[in-house]
């Protein structure tokens, strides 16, 4: 249930949305910045190896300032998979969409993990979704076939529009399987004591990434612009990012928080234009407006299915 002001006061609800308007606005922000890094200074192998090592070095550098609890042997199988399978393909794979395509169409494509997450649910552990959750879902998948069928229609960059959005899609299915396999875990332990394992298990399957990056143009750039993009991509939308989530939730509730989920494609289309790496398309805009009205639906129908669940319990 989402957090209300009342509850924690008006500082903590705004410090809430502070925190997750933050982190959205990393997230969009990693779109473009991840784009101008590719294929100039950095190949997408360097991109995502940085992003799954490095952060595992920071995570694990930043556990030696607090206690960690210990993982129970019942929760290592669905960690080791939600890092060497979930979040290693969720990155290696969003980062070569950008390889091949618009900024501002897998910014879009972005938004899809909640549908993929639910057809999880439905498959995997039987749940039956109510009938405005299937027409919620329906509507954003048809968001998604939009960008994908119209985007290879654009004048804009990127080597294979259609190919980098279908990789995109990929990366979202892989995504919205960590969130389901950690979804327990990510309850069970603070988010430090997670997150250094299942970085921990995304980096030794990146680490095959690595071989090749001494030759990339970044390591002899004579401008330190690159080295400030694969920075911010590093500490901001890979490090930083993940804490800001946690008091997000706290404070104002899972519900609110996955709101601003929606605001990533907005955030990423206002800086690739500001960049000047891309042009803001009206097929575009309506593949968001009509993801984000799926999404809605579907929030909505999931919302009262789980009221009528508690009320029979009761």
């Amino acid at each position: 249930m989402a957090a209300t002001p009342g509850k924690g006061g008006v500082g903590n609800f705004l410090l809430g949305n502070g925190c997750i308007l933050l982190a959205t606005i990393f997230w969009g922000i990693n779109v473009p910045a991840t784009k101008v890094l590719i294929p100039e200074w950095m190949t997408a192998d360097g991109v995502s190896a940085v992003r799954l090592v490095g952060g595992c070095i920071l995570f694990w550098l930043a556990s030696l300032f607090i206690k960690c609890q210990p993982i129970q042997k019942g929760d290592w199988l669905k960690i080791v998979l939600g890092g060497a399978v979930g979040l290693f393909l969720f990155i290696f794979l969003f980062v070569t969409s950008l390889k091949y395509g618009n900024a501002i169409d897998i910014s879009i494509i972005m938004t899809l993990p909640p549908m993929f997450v639910v057809l999880m649910e439905v498959i995997f552990m039987h749940q039956r979704p109510s009938f405005a959750e299937y027409v919620g879902l329906v509507v954003s998948f048809a968001g998604a076939v939009i960008v994908i069928v119209t985007g290879a229609s654009h004048t804009q960059s990127g080597s294979n529009i259609l190919l980098g959005n279908a990789i995109a899609v990929a990366s979202t299915i892989c995504y919205a399987f960590y969130l389901v396999i950690l979804e327990k875990p990510t309850h069970a332990y603070h988010p430090l004591s997670l997150l250094r394992w299942v970085f921990l298990f995304a980096a030794i399957p990146g680490l095959l990434l690595v071989p090749g990056m001494q030759d990339m143009p970044i390591i002899h750039a004579e401008t330190a612009t690159p080295w400030i993009w694969i920075g911010f991509i590093l500490f901001c939308p890979t490090f930083i990012a993940y804490f800001l989530v946690q008091p997000a939730i706290k404070k104002i509730g899972s519900e609110l928080v996955s709101l601003y989920q929606y605001l990533l494609p907005v955030c990423a289309a206002i800086a690739c234009v500001i960049i000047g790496i891309e042009e803001l398309h009206w097929t575009q805009c309506a593949a968001m407006v009509v993801i984000v009205l799926g999404m809605a639906i579907t929030n909505l129908g999931k919302r009262k299915r789980v009221k009528k669940e508690q009320a029979a319990r009761a």
